[in-house]
This record gives C-alpha cells, structure tokens and sequence, in this order.
C-alpha cells in the first residue's frame, strides 16, 4: 500500500533532475505511518526541486501538510488535482468558460 524504498529512491532522483514537477497523488496510503515512507520521499524531493514545484489535490496537499511539510517549501499547493490535470492538458473547463462569459 506504498512504494517501496528503491522505487522511491529512482523517483526522487528523477524529480531533482526537473525544473517544473507537478505531483498529483500520495505514494501510498500516508494516512498510516507504516505507507507513509513513499510519500514523504517524494515530497521530500520536490522540496529540493531547483525549479517549480507543485503539489496538486486534495490528498496530497494534506499528505504534505500531515507529513511535516510547510506550503513554502513548494511553489504552490492546489487542491484542484484533477481539474488541474485537465487544465494543463489544455481541456475546457466548464468554471473557467463561465468566469470568461
């Protein structure tokens, strides 16, 4: 109900790498501290990123925060995982249309 430690490992190397992540989604399930380890690696990660770091969702925004981080050590923190997903896959959003009408 995580990731393991090598996954993790190869992912945060991948992540330091990058100059704009956008994570959307825990590692496993955080809630417990024996699924947590995968998460926190990850956030871990992208607090080192040398670039833009975002957090997307709901469930990772309270990973992050219920794992020790702080919302400045990430560029933003969106609640909007899944519309935010959408929206840099450059789908209309039925919110945004009707702000722009």
């Amino acid at each position: 109900m995580d990731i393991g430690p090598v996954s993790a490992m190869k992912f945060a190397e991948a992540i330091k790498k990058c100059h704009t992540v956008f994570w959307n989604g825990p590692m496993g399930v955080f809630e417990f501290s024996n699924f947590s380890a995968g998460t926190k690696a990850i956030a871990a990660a992208l607090t080192e990123v040398q670039g833009l770091a975002v957090v997307g969702g709901g469930d990772s925004a309270a990973a992050v925060r219920a794992l020790g981080f702080t919302d400045s050590q990430f560029g933003y923190i969106s609640t909007g995982g899944g519309a935010a997903l959408e929206y840099l896959e450059g789908k209309e959003l039925p919110g945004l249309i009707a702000l722009q009408s």
